[in-house]
C-alpha cells in the first residue's frame, strides 16, 4: 500500500501541500525498504532515510511555522509543539538498535510516519487557514 497525498490531506495552501507531498514520498521510501526484505543489511539505507527525513522535516516545519506566524494562526503554538516532538522522536533514534533488528525498526518508523501523515497533516494542518481567509477573518 503506497501512501498517496489525496485531496483529504490538502490544506489548500500550495507551498505547504507541496512540502507535504515530499513527506509522503519519504514515507513511501520507508515502505519500499520494509517491502524489500531480500537484503539482509539495509542499515545504510535506513540511516540515509532518517537523515533525509530529519533534515526535510526541519525545513518544512520552519516554513509552516513562518506561514502560521505571518497569518497569526491561533493554533500555531500547539502546531510548533507537535513539530518539536516529531524532531525529538527522530533525534532519540539509537542507530545501534537499528542494526540489531532492521525490519522491526523499519516497521516502527513506518508506523510513526503513518500516524504523523494521517493524524497530524489530516487533522491539524488541514485546519490552517489560507492567507486570504485568515485576513478576511480579522
Amino acid at each position: 500500500m503506497k501512501y498517496e497525498l489525496t485531496k483529504e490531506y490538502l490544506t489548500g495552501i500550495e507551498s505547504i501541500d507541496t512540502e507535504h507531498g515530499k513527506l509522503f514520498d519519504l514515507a513511501n521510501e520507508c515502505y519500499e525498504l520494509v517491502m524489500n526484505d531480500t537484503s539482509d543489511d539495509r542499515f545504510d539505507q535506513i540511516v540515509a532515510l532518517l537523515e533525509e527525513l530529519r533534515a526535510y522535516a526541519a525545513t518544512h516545519f520552519a516554513h509552516e511555522e513562518e506561514y502560521m506566524e505571518r497569518i497569526q494562526y491561533e493554533r500555531r503554538f500547539s502546531e510548533r509543539y507537535q513539530h518539536l516532538r516529531f524532531i525529538q522522536k527522530l533525534s532519540e533514534i539509537n542507530l545501534d538498535e537499528i542494526d540489531e533488528n532492521q525490519q522491526e525498526y523499519l516497521l516502527g518508523i513506518l508506523d510513526f510516519l503513518t500516524r504523523w501523515l494521517f493524524g497530524h497533516i489530516k487533522v491539524m494542518d488541514c485546519r490552517i487557514p489560507k492567507e486570504e481567509d485568515a485576513a478576511a477573518a480579522n
